[in-house]
């Protein structure tokens, strides 16, 4: 059997890389339009009237709504398809800053934060759709380039702001702006080949007919580290409950068009819940403990990082500055090393986020006990590139091990992890900074040191359940 009668990603690819890039481009503005509003929100609420305590209520109030939100969403985008929630994400992070453009008190403040926090997750759905659309071999290298193309826009966006702020009413302009960059998002979604997509989804996620119709090398099933190089998921033994379940499903009720969006919303709600309920009973607690570690001590890295360089080396802030932004470049920067750095490892997901964490946290100590401003540029150089990298890796090995058929659910079930760290990384911030400026980042060390040991205990479990299922597969072949 030729190729293009096994794979739809050989019979239209011109389709599916419009969609790639297109998505590439719901990235850069989703991010340039929010990085427009988040350095100017807090001056705002301060000029309504909040005092310090009420300003930080809420600004919580958003990273609350995050928490509890993301894998909510994100199961939903499971059950309706990614067009639809993308489109209701877009729409409903637009009437929120919106409204935040005509907040003239604080309760309209806090009203125009409440859509916002509860639907502000297309870029969690962005992934989640990338990952359907590629092969695992070719996912790591989209999703490097998706980081960069977002993080782009989150370095050119405060500028922008900043420029409107300067006018009478920036904030307001800035903020309709940001509205007006959503809606566009959403016309960009609307006029995607959505058919397209489907086809090569429903191909990705298919049933196992159409992998047996298939013998020739590139629909072949081939193993590697425990997951099919060539586009086909292969999960461990003990991890396998959320994809069997699916896999047992006809093809009408996967991902694409499990509950259709004119259902009911009860029938709706109970696969968002069944979902839900499969990923927090799966094993997969030691990835999503790795996710906290690290990104609490990535977070207090950052958290008092101008504030440290006044007080250890008379830094001004205008030089800080410079210092963060020649950071957060190389970070977007490193999203496109990605791709090269997976294919020298061979794929083994699990030995580059190893050997990323055991960088990020030598880097960390280093920088904890850096002498010199030069030291620290050199820290920061490859700091950031040691985060992209992980933060890439630990997105990838939960699809390896949750699987496609629940990406949304597992990429929000992530983001909750990360909205967990962001709220006691600011604690453990004030806290440790009591004793030394350097507290932060050493107790960042620990957090990371921990990290090194759970994925050195973990990873050859993992490694001895990818061979028992190589094995069942040989055998069944």
């Amino acid at each position: 059997m030729s190729d293009q009668e096994c794979s739809p990603l050989f019979q239209k690819p011109a389709g599916r890389t419009r969609v790639i890039r297109c998505i590439y481009v719901v990235g850069f503005m989703d991010l340039f339009g929010v990085s427009m509003i988040i350095p100017l929100l807090s001056h705002h609420v301060k000029a309504l009237g909040a005092s310090p305590t009420v300003a930080g209520i809420v600004g919580s109030t958003y990273g609350m709504l995050q928490l509890f939100s993301s894998t909510v969403v994100g199961s939903w985008s499971d059950v309706v398809g990614r067009q639809y929630s993308l489109l209701t994400c877009l729409l409903l992070s637009a009437l929120g800053y919106g409204l935040l453009g005509t907040s003239t008190s604080i309760a309209l403040f806090v009203l125009a934060r409440i859509p916002v926090g509860l639907f502000k997750h297309s870029l969690s759905i962005c992934r989640a759709l990338l990952s359907d659309l590629v092969s695992a071999s070719e996912r790591p290298l989209v999703m490097g380039h998706f980081n960069a193309a977002s993080s782009v826009g989150f370095i050119l966006g405060p500028v922008v702001g900043g420029y409107l702020t300067e006018h009478e009413g920036g904030f307001y302009t800035s903020s309709f702006t940001c509205a007006a960059i959503f809606i566009i998002n959403a016309g960009l979604v609307w006029m995607l080949p959505w058919s397209e997509t489907r086809l090569h989804c429903n191909h990705t996620n298919g049933s196992s007919k159409a992998d047996d119709r298939c013998h020739d090398n590139r629909c072949r099933k081939t193993v590697h580290n425990g997951s099919h190089a060539h586009g086909h998921h292969l999960l461990p033994a003990a991890d396998t409950e959320l994809s069997a379940r699916a896999a047992k499903k006809p093809q009408s009720e996967l991902p694409w068009g499990e509950v259709s969006l004119l259902q009911p919303a009860w029938r709706q709600l109970s696969s968002v819940g069944s979902r839900i309920h499969m990923v927090a009973s799966s094993d997969m607690w030691d990835l999503f403990l790795v996710r906290l570690l690290m990104a609490i001590a990535i977070m207090l890295y950052y958290s008092n990082f101008s504030l440290a360089m006044e007080e250890r080396f008379s830094l001004k802030p205008k030089v800080t500055g410079y210092l963060i932004s020649y950071s957060s470049t190389l970070g977007a920067l490193a999203g496109f090393l990605v791709g090269p750095v997976t294919q020298l490892y061979g794929n083994n997901m699990s030995a580059l986020l190893l050997h990323s964490t055991v960088l990020t946290c030598s880097l960390i100590f280093l920088y904890a006990a850096a002498p010199s401003v030069w030291q620290v540029l050199l820290t920061s150089t490859f700091f950031a590139i040691s985060t992209t990298i992980g933060r890439t890796c630990i997105t990838d090995l939960e699809l390896q091990r949750g699987g496609v058929q629940a990406s949304g659910t597992l990429i929000g079930a992530g983001q909750s992890v990360t909205a967990v760290g962001r709220i006691l990384a600011p604690l453990l911030s004030g806290l440790a900074q009591e004793f030394s400026p350097c507290g932060p980042a050493s107790v960042g060390v620990v957090l990371a040191l921990a990290a090194v040991g759970l994925l050195l205990i973990r990873i050859p479990t993992w490694d001895r359940r990818g061979r028992t299922q190589t094995d069942k597969l040989r055998r069944a072949e």
